[in-house]
Formats: structure tokens, sequence, C-alpha cells
């Protein structure tokens, strides 16, 4: 198998088709772009993510919160309580753990959610230092998003840009080798990405405004996500690529990687559906919030489509990310 994310295939026919007990009490089950769990806890929905960080070896702290948190934002919740499970190989020191903890401590300060527990383990089952991290939110049970909601014609958006993840951990794991073959100037903007890994404020706007669906950017990129988007919401989606916006840094470092920016890792980017009468509000509100976007397309009765180069092409499930290649 490759490196990465099982791809969907898999998932449904190994993964999804074990999971065969059902509780009344589950509002949102596990499935393709499906960000969360939710739970009907009364008054309240429990809404729970969790994530583990293998791609990087820097900044995993800060990561571990973020993407967590990211995917309970995508519901519209606010994030509460996170637990962690750090795996640690026998190599590593004290001062690594403190690094991590240290970060994690800070983003989760400043996203406002308290580290309640988890594990942490010195093994050699590891041979590099891995995190998973669950994230457990809250919203009221009228406030859940359902994707159920979802139009033909409702207009697709994605906040910040594409790659914005990938660049990141690509430019702090190969700084040594991209120092000398990419301008100072673009490199640091590159490695100063990861201040924009959170969505947790689009996704507050998102549900205040009260749009029909929501995803996290993550492995598989931009193009996989709409993908995934496609398979939750059950309708087909036809995006612009053109639309898609890249910083400079993550155009520059991926062309020299040889490496496809809209397969790439983009935590910090929130995919949102929303309908046409609200698109309006939600524009505004992302603009009085300084948080950037661009509409990229369309709910469709069937298929999963864009515009390339004056063509309609069909976008393919995603695979192993654009990531992996290089780090």
């Amino acid at each position: 198998m490759e490196i990465g994310k099982v791809p969907n295939e898999v998932l449904e026919k190994i993964v999804f088709a074990n999971i065969k007990n059902k509780r009344s009490e589950v509002i949102v089950d596990a499935g393709v772009g499906k960000d969360c769990a939710v739970l009907d806890y009364g008054e309240y929905a429990c809404v729970v993510s969790t994530d583990p960080i293998t791609g990087a070896s820097k900044n995993l702290g800060s990561l571990a919160i973020n993407i967590s948190c990211n995917d309970i934002a995508s519901s519209g919740a606010e994030p509460i309580g996170a637990l962690m499970t750090i795996l640690i190989p026998p190599h590593a020191t004290e001062e690594d753990l403190e690094t991590i903890m240290r970060d994690a401590g800070r983003e989760a300060e400043k996203l406002n959610i308290q580290i309640v527990g988890g594990h942490t383990e010195v093994t050699d089952a590891v041979n590099k230092i891995v995190i998973t991290t669950t994230v457990i939110g809250r919203q009221l049970m009228s406030d859940v998003i359902n994707p159920k909601n979802v139009e033909i014609g409702d207009k697709i958006i994605i906040t910040k840009t594409a790659g914005i993840e990938g660049t990141s951990i690509i430019a702090h794991e190969l700084y040594d080798d991209l120092k000398t073959k990419i301008d100072d100037s673009l490199l640091k903007e590159a490695m100063g990405l990861g201040e924009q890994i959170s969505v947790v404020k689009e996704g507050m706007i998102g549900a205040r405004i009260g749009v029909n669906y929501m995803h996290d950017i993550t492995e598989g990129g931009v193009l996989g996500a709409v993908w995934e988007a496609s398979v939750a919401i059950e309708k087909g989606v036809h995006i612009v690529k053109d639309a898609i916006k890249l910083e400079k840094s993550t155009e520059e470092i991926t062309k020299l990687l040889y490496l496809d920016p809209y397969r790439l890792i983009s935590s910090g980017s929130m995919l949102m559906i929303v309908s046409t009468d609200k698109l309006e509000n939600l524009t505004k509100a992302l603009e009085e919030e300084k948080i950037g976007f661009s509409v990229i397309g369309e709910v469709i009765e069937s298929g999963i489509n864009m515009d390339e180069n004056g063509k309609t092409v069909q976008i393919e499930s995603p695979g192993s990310d654009e990531l992996y290649k290089v780090v």
C-alpha cells in the first residue's frame, strides 16, 4: 500500500464495511468527506475528531492541536478539550517532548481549548515521534450542519490558498536544500504559512451564516477535498481550476520539486458549500475578518469535474498526498 491516508475505496471496502453496530445517539458517523462524528447529548451535540501527525518532524505540537481542532470547526462546533497520544522512539530526548508540549500548550491557549489527557510512551514500534490528537467540541443540536441540505446551484468556496500546510512542512523539513534554490523571501513566506493552519475562525463564521457543508482540506489537497465533498453531499461538483489561489511560495516550491499544489495537504483552508442567498453574507463576514477566499465552483446534479485549460476534465479520487514524495 502507498504511504499516506488509505484510499477512499479501501476505506469503503474494508474499514467502513466492518463498522456494523449502530446507535441511535450517533447523528453523523464514519464516512468519506466527514471530518467529525456527532453524538446527540440532548440540547447539545458532542462533536469528536481524531488525527495523527506523521508527515512532519517539526512544529509537531502546534500541528497536532490545530489539525484536529480544524476538523471540529468543519462541523461549526466550538473545540473544548484535546487528548494527545504521543509515541516516542528510544532515540528521542526529553527536550523533544518538552518542545512538543510547549508548542501544543501555546496553541491550545490561542484556541481556548484545554489539553485534558492522553498517553505518552517511549516505544521502538515507531522510528520517529507520532502524535494522535482527539478533540472534543460541542454545539447546539439545532446548529448541526446537515449535508443533505446542499442543493444544486450552491456555491463552493475555499478559504485562503491551496497547499498551506504542505508548503510550510516542506519549507521546514527541506530548508537546507531549498535555501540555495529559491529566494530567501519566498522561503520565509513558506515557513510562515504554518501560522495560517487554523480554520476555527472560518468554521465559526460558516456556522453563524448557516452554510450547508464544510470540509477541512487535508491530505489529497483541494482536489481531494472536492472529490470527498461530492461523495459526502451525494451530488456532483464542478470547479474552475484557475479560481483556486496559490501563494507565490507554494507555486515556486511545488514547481521546483515537481509536485501538484492542488493535491498537496492543505490544512489552513476550509471548503464551504453555501446557498446562493447566503453567499454575500458569507463573503462579507470573511472579508471583515480578513480571511482570504475564492469561489471555485458550484454543486451540480452529477459528476466530479473541473475546467482546466479550456477543457472539462474529471477529478480523480485522492491517492497518496504529494507531500510524501519529498518528506
